[in-house]
C-alpha cells in the first residue's frame, strides 16, 4: 500500500509504531519493523549511550529501517539528539515540546523529522522549520495528550499543511486506518495495540488490563494543571482523582504519579501504576505478534478502502 509516507520512509505499509516510554524499546521496534511497519524507539527520559544501545540491539534484530522518538522535555535530549546523529538513524519522531533546535543538525544529516503535534499552529510552525511530516496526534491516545479529537485535528492538519499527515489516537484496526486516510492521513501511528503484541516486553499484567478493558475504563487525570494524561482506571487515578478535587498543587500531584509507569510496565503494578493505553483499549480483545496485527489491520484497511 503506497503513500507517500511509505515512499518518504522505505516502508511497506503506512504505519508507524508509537514511541512509547518504556514500552518503545529494541525487541517492539525491531518486530514492527519486520513487519513491514515503521518501529520507534521511545528515548523517554534515557541517557544517549541507553538509546545507542538499544539502536544497535534493534540492528541485529532487523535489517529493516526503524526510527527514534526524541522526548524533547527529558534532560537528556541534547544528548539523544547527538546520538541518532553518530548512529546513522533516518527518521526521528519527536514529542513533549519543539525541535527547532535540532532540526539544522538533523536535516544536516539526512534525517527524516517527524514532529508530533497537537494543533494546526504547531503542525505549520513545522513545516516551516523544515520537517519531512508531522504526526496529528488527537487526544484518544494513550500518555500525554491535548484536547481536539482524532478526528477534528487531522482534517485540519491535513487543509493546512503540504507535508504528509500521519494520524494518531483512537486507531487500533484497519476500521480506524481506513477512516484516517478519508480524513487526508497517509499513514497512522498506532501504540496501544502494540503493547499488547508477543513481542512487547511490558508485563503480563499490563497487557492484561488492556485486553480486558471495557470502552469507559480510560481516564485522563492532570487536567487542573493543564498536564492531562490517558490511562486506564485503578486505585492511582481514583487517588489523584481525590487529590486534583481536593485542590491538591502540581508537585503534590506529581510526587503521586512519580515512577509509576515504570512500576506498571516493569512491575507489572496495574493497582496503583500508571497504565497508560488510549481510549481504544476497550476494542483490543488479544495478544498477537506485530506481524499478525499488521497484516490483519492492513487487510480490513485495505478492503474498506476499495469498496470507497
Amino acid at each position: 500500500m503506497k503513500t507517500r509516507i511509505t515512499e518518504l520512509l522505505g516502508i511497506q505499509y503506512p504505519v508507524i509504531q508509537g514511541g512509547m516510554a518504556w514500552v518503545a524499546e529494541h525487541h517492539l521496534a525491531a518486530a514492527v519493523s519486520a513487519a513491514g511497519g515503521l518501529g520507534l524507539i521511545g528515548g523517554a527520559n534515557a541517557p544517549g549511550e541507553v538509546v545507542r544501545e538499544e539502536i544497535r540491539k534493534a540492528r541485529e534484530l532487523t535489517d529493516k529501517p526503524f526510527g527514534v522518538n526524541v522526548m524533547l522535555m527529558s534532560p537528556h535530549a541534547d544528548d539523544v539528539a547527538k546520538v541518532v546523529v553518530e548512529e546513522g538513524i533516518k527518521v526521528v519522531t519527536t514529542g513533549a515540546g519543539n525541535p527547532e533546535k535540532y532540526m539544522d543538525m538533523w536535516k544536516e544529516a539526512g534525517i527524516k523529522v517527524i514532529p508530533v503535534v497537537a494543533s494546526v499552529a504547531l503542525a505549520r510552525r513545522m513545516e516551516r522549520y523544515g520537517a519531512d511530516a508531522v504526526v496529528a496526534e488527537g487526544c484518544e491516545s494513550g500518555g500525554h495528550i491535548g484536547e481536539q479529537t482524532t478526528m477534528t485535528l487531522v482534517p485540519q492538519v491535513a487543509d493546512a499543511v503540504e507535508i504528509p499527515v500521519i494520524a494518531a489516537g483512537g486507531i487500533g484496526d484497519g476500521r480506524g486506518i481506513a477512516a484516517a486516510f478519508m480524513l487526508g492521513a497517509q499513514a497512522v501511528q498506532i501504540g496501544t495495540r502494540f503493547v499488547v503484541s508477543k513481542e512487547s516486553v511490558v508485563h503480563e499484567n499490563y497487557k492484561q488490563r488492556i485486553i480486558k478493558a471495557k470502552d469507559i475504563d480510560s481516564a485522563v487525570t492532570g487536567r487542573s494543571h493543564g498536564h492531562p494524561v490517558r490511562c486506564l482506571r485503578n486505585q492511582m487515578t481514583r487517588e489523584y482523582a481525590k487529590l486534583e478535587a481536593e485542590g491538591k498543587s502540581f508537585e503534590e500531584l506529581e510526587y503521586l504519579t512519580l515512577g509509576t509507569l515504570r512500576r506498571a510496565v516493569q512491575e507489572g503494578d496495574v493497582a496503583m501504576g500508571t497504565v497508560m493505553a488510549g481510549q481504544i483499549a476497550g476494542l483490543i480483545t488479544k495478544e498477537q505478534t506485530c506481524k499478525e496485527m499488521i497484516e490483519e489491520m492492513m487487510d480490513q484497511a485495505k478492503g474498506l478502502l476499495g469498496r470507497n
